[in-house]
C-alpha cells in the first residue's frame, strides 16, 4: 500500500512539473533594408548584391521556421543589424502563429551586428554589458526574467569572432564572469550565444589564436575547465563559483553547432551554475542539450547557410537559413 501511495505522489509531482525549452540560434547577418552606414558591403539595401524586399521577407520566413519549429520558451538571437530587423522578425513569427509576449534587444552600440532576445515569460529588467567602447566588442545582453515564481538571469553572448586572437574573447568572459558574480552564484544564471570558442577551445585553439599561453576565455575565465562530466556527476562536484558548459551533457560525436573548413565546432554554447543543476525547484533536464537539426537545415555534410553567388558582386540568391545550428537545452520547473 505505502509503494503504491509513493507512486502515487512522483507521479502526480512529475504531472506538474513544467518543461522549458531555452535555446540561442545565431541567424547569420539578418540586416534590415535601411542604410545605415554600417552594413557589410553584400547587405547594403537595393544594391547590386540584390538585397532587396524580396530576399529580406524570405530570409525573416527561414529564420521564423526555424524557430517556429524549435519552438522554445526563451531563444537569446545573434547577428542581428537593428531594433527594426529584429522587430519584423518577431511580427513575423507573430503572424505565423508563434507570439512572444516579452523581448529584449541590445540597441546602444552601433556595432554591424547585435543580439536580442524573445520570451513568454515576463522579462523584468535588462542591461547592456558594455565589453569594451572599440566596435570591435558587442554588448552583452542581460536580462532578468520571472517564469513562474522564480527568476533567471541569462545573458545573450556573440565574442569576437576568430579573426582576433584569443584575448579579445577573454575581454568578453571577463566582463561576463564579473556581472555573474555580481548578481551572485546563489541565483539561477543561464549564458548563451555564439562564444565563438569550443566548450574544449583550450584544448583545440590554433596557434594563430593562441596569444594567450592556452588560456582561453570560455574555458578559464568562465571556469567550465574543471568539471568535464555529464550533468548528474558535475551536480556533486562543481564548485559554487564554477559554471558547467551543457555540451558536456551530450555524446562527443554530437557536440557541434557549425562547420568550418569540414571541421565540427562548437561555438554556440550554453553555460549555467551549478544551482541549475541542483535546484530541486527549478533545474536542466539531464541530457537535453543538442543542436537543433532538420533535413532542411542540415544534410548530414554541411549546413544549408543563407547563399550568396561565388561571382562578384555577391549576390543573394534567396536560398538557406544560416550558417549555424540552432542548439537547445530543456529546465524543469516544479
Amino acid at each position: 500500500m505505502m509503494k503504491i501511495i509513493v507512486f502515487i505522489m512522483l507521479s502526480i509531482a512529475v504531472l506538474g512539473a513544467k518543461v522549458i525549452t531555452i535555446a540561442s540560434y545565431n541567424v547569420e547577418n539578418l540586416f534590415d533594408l535601411k542604410t545605415s552606414g554600417y552594413e557589410y558591403s553584400e547587405y547594403v539595401p537595393n544594391s547590386a548584391s540584390h538585397w532587396n524586399l524580396k530576399n529580406y521577407n524570405i530570409k525573416l520566413k527561414h529564420i521564423a521556421k526555424v524557430i517556429q519549429d524549435m519552438n522554445p520558451d526563451i531563444i537569446g538571437l545573434q547577428e542581428i543589424e537593428s531594433r527594426q530587423a529584429f522587430k519584423d522578425l518577431k511580427h513575423k513569427l507573430t503572424r505565423d502563429g508563434l507570439y512572444y509576449k516579452y523581448s529584449a534587444f541590445a540597441y546602444k552600440k552601433d556595432t554591424t551586428v547585435k543580439v536580442g532576445l524573445l520570451s513568454k515569460y515576463p522579462i523584468i529588467s535588462t542591461k547592456e554589458l558594455v565589453v569594451n567602447y572599440s566596435y570591435r566588442y558587442r554588448n552583452i545582453l542581460q536580462v532578468k526574467i520571472k517564469i513562474d515564481n522564480q527568476i533567471l538571469y541569462l545573458f545573450v553572448n556573440h565574442w569576437k569572432s576568430k579573426s582576433g586572437k584569443e584575448n579579445e574573447r577573454i575581454k568578453s568572459a571577463r566582463v561576463l564572469y564579473k556581472e555573474i558574480k555580481k548578481v551572485g552564484f546563489d541565483h539561477y544564471i543561464i549564458a548563451l550565444g555564439d562564444f565563438n570558442s569550443n566548450y574544449n577551445e583550450y584544448q583545440t585553439i590554433s596557434k594563430r589564436n593562441n596569444n594567450t599561453h592556452g588560456k582561453t576565455g570560455v574555458n578559464n575565465i568562465l571556469k567550465t575547465i574543471y568539471t568535464q562530466t555529464n550533468a548528474q556527476k558535475a551536480a556533486h562536484i562543481l564548485c559554487n563559483t564554477c559554471l558547467y558548459n551543457l555540451w558536456y551533457d551530450t555524446i562527443p560525436d554530437k557536440r557541434y553547432s557549425y562547420i568550418y573548413k569540414h571541421k565540427y565546432d562548437s561555438i554556440d554554447n550554453i553555460i549555467v551554475n551549478k544551482k541549475l543543476l541542483t535546484s530541486k525547484v527549478f533545474h536542466y533536464k539531464i541530457r537535453s542539450m543538442q543542436n537543433f537539426q532538420r533535413t532542411y537545415l542540415f544534410n548530414g555534410e554541411y549546413i544549408n547557410r543563407w547563399q550568396l553567388s561565388r561571382q562578384r558582386p555577391h549576390m543573394h540568391l534567396g536560398k538557406g537559413y544560416s550558417d549555424h545550428l540552432p542548439v537547445e537545452a530543456k529546465f524543469i520547473i516544479n
